[in-house]
């Protein structure tokens, strides 16, 4: 299963949804990646894709200053699963990878 590319999330928490975008590349064979949102663009620490799980981990200081641990599910172009922050209950994860419309050139 493939994690790269562009994913529109949704994370469900006690105070809201909250959107955000992640992207994915391979940088000399390793996975990376930044999510951007919330007015923030946070690089990924830990990327880790077994067999269709993705795992990885991030700081956030909006819109309060977090370290967030995720694991998902991929299935296709959708993804669910958790997010946590520390003791506080776990988060619904949600995405959708961005498609390449036919005819745009990107």
């Amino acid at each position: 299963m493939s994690a790269e590319g562009t994913w529109d999330l949704t994370v469900s928490t006690p105070i809201g949804g909250i959107e955000a975008v992640a992207e994915f590349h391979r940088e000399d064979g390793v996975l990376v990646g930044a999510t951007h949102g919330a007015g923030e663009d946070v690089p990924l620490s830990d990327v880790v894709l077994d067999g269709d799980r993705l795992t990885w981990r991030q700081a956030i200081t909006r819109p309060l200053r977090l370290n967030l641990a995720f694991a998902v599910t991929i299935d296709g172009d959708a993804l669910a699963g958790t997010s946590r922050a520390g003791r506080l209950p776990a988060s619904k994860v949600t995405g959708e990878r961005r498609t390449l419309r036919a005819g745009t050139g990107h």
